[in-house]
């Protein structure tokens, strides 16, 4: 159910929480524990960053890694920050490889001609000229797909049927998602023409949803479409009558030149210790679908609005906080990966990160991956964000897509977990649009990000970002 924070209910919450804490928390000053509650006050009462959101889809739209529209928004990310008055804003060189799509198309050609709603899944191939057309051989899932003989494939197009089940946490996505990442490689393996799979999505509208597939250098890449989870039932069904099922598919899709974007990085210098961090992360770049207002137009708008309540309370951080719009995030966290290439050697002076990139709906727990010392912080935070709705979840995290790059090096992260039970209704669609946000929910994520990246800027412990974190997480294996 929805939240509904009235004025009167929230102050009265702000009162009992903030009374409660008076005197027994050791962990952050009265002072800073205000500020916590003003910011939250203030991120409330706004929109929540609704107008960057609105900007960002409506003068730049969709912006696929590495086209025109790519770089556009880098200027016009550049040019926002800039006038927010950050201290610093600059940008990180990203370099990627590249895919367009021109055309898809996807069709029943027996026992009856009929088409189907399909996009073609990001780094596919494009079809012979004319298309191709092959029987229809139909697996449940990836796993099936690989225990398959390849004389049972070999010539044909595949169909894996796999369903993304529904979750408020988004845990359904993982497993479903292989069909797509994985589905073409193991498929050429075994001699396959071409993929078909059902979209990796929760929506029972007819439109696809896109994404990408994973390769390696010199693998044969087979062209490859997710339907939409209507044409999928209905291809289903044809395969079940126990007929040869036909299909035709035709992709115009090419691979380009690689291409150098930019993370665009703004900071609010810490009065104390401006060389420790604390890391805000979103993703710039979207799919050419829709126009990425969900996917990750929430994200930006939500970080950018924490930003901006922390830069007008007139309160300076003791530590930095770094806000990122992460490149190239849909085709490969090349963003994420040129981060953490760059900044692991410093990890020691990250505080802690955390990134937006599940949509706008209400966060609902707060999970942290720290060492044991700092993990009572965390508890104090959660309280403090706890007339939010906001609980105390399990001492594990990975940060966000872009973020987990760096997990191998140590960097300790928090999770604001959003509730995401619509999200992959409209996730990689078309449909994926500005009127799916809810200023109001995006408000609550806002006022929560701002809260927590003032608090972890005041923390008196470590979070144990670097070798730190690994050495205890290596003991506790032992």
């Amino acid at each position: 159910m929805k939240l509904i924070f009235s004025p009167l209910c929230l102050l009265a919450a702000f009162v009992m929480t903030f009374s409660a804490q008076a005197g027994q928390d050791d962990h952050f000053s009265d002072e800073d524990l205000a500020v916590a509650r003003d910011l939250m006050e203030q991120g409330l009462a706004g929109d929540g960053g609704f107008e960057v959101v609105k900007d960002l889809t409506t003068r730049i739209g969709p912006r696929l890694a590495g086209t025109e529209d790519d770089a556009r928004a880098v200027e016009w990310a550049e040019n926002w920050l800039n006038d927010m008055d950050f201290d610093k804003v600059w940008l990180e060189p990203v370099t990627f490889p590249t895919w367009t799509r021109e055309t898809e198309r996807v069709e029943v050609r027996t026992p009856k001609i009929q088409s189907f709603e399909a996009l073609a899944i990001g780094f596919s191939p494009a079809t012979p000229e004319g298309g191709l057309e092959s029987e229809v051989v139909m697996f449940d899932d990836l796993a099936d797909l690989e225990a398959a003989e390849p004389d049972g494939v070999e010539g044909k197009i595949v169909f894996i049927r796999n369903r993304m089940e529904r979750a408020r946490d988004g845990s359904g996505y993982g497993p479903a998602v292989q069909a797509r990442s994985l589905g073409a490689s193991v498929a050429a393996e075994k001699g396959a023409k071409g993929l078909i799979i059902r979209s990796i999505g929760t929506s029972t509208n007819r439109f696809a949803h896109t994404g990408t597939m994973r390769f390696d250098d010199g693998m044969r890449r087979l062209p490859a479409a997710a339907i939409s989870n209507p044409d999928a039932d209905q291809l289903e069904r044809l395969i079940e009558l126990g007929e040869p099922v036909e299909l035709f598919m035709e992709i115009d899709a090419q691979v380009n030149e690689p291409y150098t974007s930019h993370n665009v990085i703004a900071e609010i210098t810490g009065s104390e210790k401006p060389e420790e961090i604390i890391a805000l992360g979103a993703h710039l770049d979207s799919w050419d679908v829709g126009t990425g207002a969900l996917d990750d137009g929430a994200g930006i708008a939500i970080i950018t609005e924490a930003a901006r309540l922390i830069l007008e309370s007139g309160h300076r951080p003791k530590r930095s906080i770094h806000i990122i719009y992460f490149a190239a995030e849909e085709i490969g966290l090349w963003g994420g990966r040129a981060w953490a290439e760059k900044h692991h050697e410093n990890f020691d002076k990250v505080q802690v990160a955390a990134e937006s990139d599940f949509g706008a709906g209400q966060i609902y727990e707060l999970r942290a991956r720290v060492v044991d010392e700092a993990w009572p912080v965390i508890q104090s935070i959660q309280t403090v964000l706890e007339p939010l709705g906001i609980d105390l979840g399990e001492r594990r995290a990975f940060g966000g897509p872009d973020f987990s790059p760096s997990l191998p090096y140590g960097l300790a992260v928090a999770d604001l977990q959003q509730d995401g039970t619509d999200y992959f209704d409209y996730h990689h669609t078309e449909n994926d649009t500005l009127d799916k946000i809810d200023p109001e929910d995006l408000a609550q994520n806002a006022a929560a990000y701002a809260a927590f990246a003032w608090l972890t800027s005041q923390s008196p412990i470590q979070f144990g970002s670097g070798q730190a974190l690994l050495d205890e997480e290596a003991a506790a294996e032992d």
